[in-house]
């Protein structure tokens, strides 16, 4: 690959810009059919892949890692309970989503024709075989091998008189006190059974009548899953806080007779319906679908399995759902809480060896220079981060916290989707407000379960007097941006930071992500443009380098597409190499059957959902797919085109997804400095290369994991990664 710079470019649009992308997607609608939905519906349908049992498919790769046996133990159990919470957002979402069409009598069908009740049918199936395969891992496999480790789960019976002690203690004066009661009768109707929560159903005779009741405990949410019975050096005794309920639930119902206990959790539905166009309020109407989500339609019903018929029954019928949404279980329920288990403090030898972050080279301070500001170090010229190989606290972190400090600093714009409950980063804006300085967020309040934390921070954002911006009607920010605006000498010089990933300083430790730095002119430009297109009003929008949705993105994808099916056809190297974590889109996977029928050799490195076929004759055999998922959520986009030598690379928030580039405001940043490409070219052909987390897909929708061959190393991209960054190696420093 060439490292040629390439000239920026301006994105028009001839005459009414909107008018005519708006008949240009008419004009496709009209061609490929469409759903109920306003999906595009290609006419062979039998080129895509699912979408929800391509979810699985993904689910089942981080499952993988929860069986495999050359991971620590309580890395297995960590991902195990990442599996277990993505089930639970897979049955709110995408089941509650299915469920609506159903119940809205219309059906809607999916792009491979399929109805909702035919993927309900098939989600079920394969969910049921995944569940079985997760708790036989857990109880089969973690269960014993954390105990032979000094991890041990045990019951109230099971625990000496001492170890007894030490629950019943517990109880009295840390449970006892908040738990409630409720039976159901005449004057106590059945309770409202909130999202996720865990209960017990309890069967009570009245001795007095010999009439049976039901009653309902909801297990504390504020208090842990697993109660330590005792803790020494190596060793740990957990019982299960439902197990300690039920030994003294007699306490709770004194003068009936417990019958009865069991454990049952409950998923609703969080596709709940809003109407953003007529909102007066965008922050009340989100936060009344909150209120309305935790009591939403019932998707789910986990239970144990001995429970007693007829009190199945008395859920079912009370609850408002039929036996197919019912999946019973022995033992623990509510498994994505076994992340507390891997959060005991200790045991780390049970845990992946911890590496802090490295320092960027670009950082590490010259020898006349004891410190010199980030903003002198960017004008250097523009450097990448990559996390969590690098420091998020030493390089996006101190970005803002110096620019709220810097009294040179006039301005500080950012988008912000997704963030930690205490971010030093909006603390530091607030004090940036404090001091005078102007400071504006568009925080993205509709960030699926993630809203409340985002009202939150709007909330005291505002009181520190920070311009907090909604967005647009109809349309997500996605796009991660920073400006910051500083007075130098007679002028403003713009500093700008776009990466791949959310302002969040926890997930950039365990997400993989890339970000640019700059002070260059054209994309300062951009950045100013694309903050004034979400907080005022300008619909006709152009930029000179950034590319940005919706609208203008799709363009410019779909020519620099169309530029290497050119190329291709005049019989000149012509190559795609695109690295997101969903492709979904239909015309954009139609755009790259076409280039790949055309000769174009194109690679992709999708994490998640991937509706392509690779691999099929005169279609898609110059497409090869891959996923890769390990120690750290592959999270980045990252494209490249070969663009006739002159190598084209692009980061950013988007990926190829109808969403990402019709629904939301995302923005790729060209790369221009040849050592950053340079990076990207390594990390790139590096990602195909691994041989212990990369999985191939096949043109039958299985996903093969590569195996290491028969005199090969082992080659883990993320490892090897992490080592360079430790190594302090700058970008262009790379061998390959």
């Amino acid at each position: 690959m060439s490292t040629e710079n390439y000239p920026p470019f301006e994105v028009s649009l001839p005459g009414d810009g909107q008018k005519n992308i708006k008949k240009k997607r008419n004009n496709q609608t009209e061609r490929l059919g469409t759903s109920a939905t306003g999906q595009t519906l290609p006419a062979d349908s039998n080129r895509f892949f699912n979408y929800e049992l391509s979810w699985l498919k993904f689910n089942e790769r981080v499952l993988s890692e929860a069986l495999d046996e050359r991971n620590p133990i309580l890395e297995r159990v960590k991902f195990l309970s990442i599996v277990c919470s993505n089930l639970d957002e897979f049955f709110q979402k995408r089941v509650g989503g299915l469920k609506r069409q159903i119940q809205a009598g219309v059906n809607y069908q999916s792009i491979d024709r399929m109805t909702p009740t035919e993927q309900l049918d098939k989600i079920r199936v394969e969910v049921k075989v995944m569940i079985t395969t997760l708790r036989k891992c857990f109880f089969e496999e973690l269960v014993p091998a954390l105990a032979e480790n000094g991890i041990q789960f045990k019951t109230y019976l099971e625990l000496t008189t001492g170890q007894q002690k030490v629950i019943d203690d517990y109880f009295n004066h840390q449970l006892y006190p908040i738990l409630t009661p409720l039976a159901v009768d005449q004057a106590h109707p059945f309770p409202l059974i909130s999202n996720k929560s865990r209960s017990l159903a309890i069967e009570l005779l009245d001795t007095k009548t010999n009439e049976k009741l039901f009653a309902r405990i909801k297990i504390p949410s504020n208090r842990p899953r697993w109660l330590v019975a005792e803790s020494q050096k190596g060793s740990l005794i957990l019982v299960a806080i439902e197990d300690v309920i039920k030994q003294n639930i007699n306490r709770l119902f004194p003068g009936a007779e417990v019958l009865s206990a069991n454990i049952f959790r409950v998923t609703r539905n969080a596709d709940v319906e809003r109407n953003e166009e007529e909102a007066d309020d965008l922050l009340e109407v989100i936060e009344e679908e909150l209120r309305e989500r935790r009591f939403a339609e019932i998707v789910r019903l986990e239970i144990d399995a001995e429970t007693p018929e007829h009190i199945k029954s008395v859920l079912l019928k009370k609850m408002k759902i039929t036996k197919d949404d019912v999946f019973e279980m022995d033992g623990f329920i509510g498994l994505a809480q076994s992340i507390q288990i891997y959060d005991i403090e200790g045991f780390n030898e049970l845990r992946f060896t911890k590496h802090p972050p490295a320092i960027h080279p670009v950082f590490k301070h010259d020898l006349e220079e004891e410190s010199p500001s980030i903003f002198k170090i960017i004008r250097r010229g523009d450097f990448m981060v990559h996390h969590p190989y690098h420091s998020f606290a030493t390089s996006v972190q101190r970005f803002i916290e110096e620019a709220s400090n810097d009294p040179k600093v006039l301005a500080i714009k950012q988008t912000l989707y997704r963030t930690s409950s205490d971010s030093p980063l909006l603390h530091s804006l607030m004090r940036a407000a404090n001091q005078g300085k102007q400071v504006a967020v568009l925080i993205e309040l509709k960030a699926r379960f993630d809203e409340e934390r985002n009202i939150e921070w709007a909330q005291k954002l505002e009181k520190a007097g920070v311009h907090v911006s909604y967005g647009l009607p109809g349309l997500k920010i996605h796009s991660k941006a920073t400006i910051v605006v500083r007075q130098e000498g007679e002028r403003l010089q713009r500093y700008i930071h776009l990466g791949t990933g959310n302002y969040h300083p926890y997930t950039a430790q365990l997400y993989e992500d890339v970000g640019l730095f700059s002070c260059n002119e054209d994309l300062g430009e951009d950045i100013t443009r694309l903050f004034n297109f979400l907080t005022g009003f300008a619909p006709a929008q152009k930029y000179l380098k950034l590319l940005v949705a919706p609208d203008y993105m799709r363009l410019k994808i779909n020519e620099l597409i169309n530029h290497e099916i050119d190329e291709a056809k005049n019989n000149r190297p012509a190559r795609i190499i695109a690295k997101m974590n969903s492709l979904e889109d239909p015309d954009m996977i139609q755009k790259l059957y076409e280039a790949s029928s055309a000769g174009v050799r194109i690679d992709l490195i999708v994490r998640g959902v991937c509706l392509l076929k690779p691999g099929i004759k005169n279609l898609s055999d110059h497409i090869r797919v891959n996923s890769i998922v390990g120690r750290f959520l592959e999270h980045s986009r990252i494209y490249y085109f070969m663009n006739s030598g002159a190598d084209l690379y692009y980061i950013g928030s988007a990926d190829w997804m109808r969403r990402n580039l019709d629904g939301r405001v995302e923005s790729l940043v060209p790369i221009d400095n040849p050592e950053l490409k340079h990076y990207l070219h390594y990390l790139l052909n590096l990602l195909f290369k691994d041989n212990r987390y990369r999985w191939e897909l096949q043109n039958d929708g299985i996903y093969r994991q590569c195996k290491i061959k028969k005199g090969e190393e082992e080659v883990v991209v993320q490892k090897l990664l992490l080592q360079h960054a430790l190594n302090g190696k700058k970008a262009g420093s790379l061998n390959y």
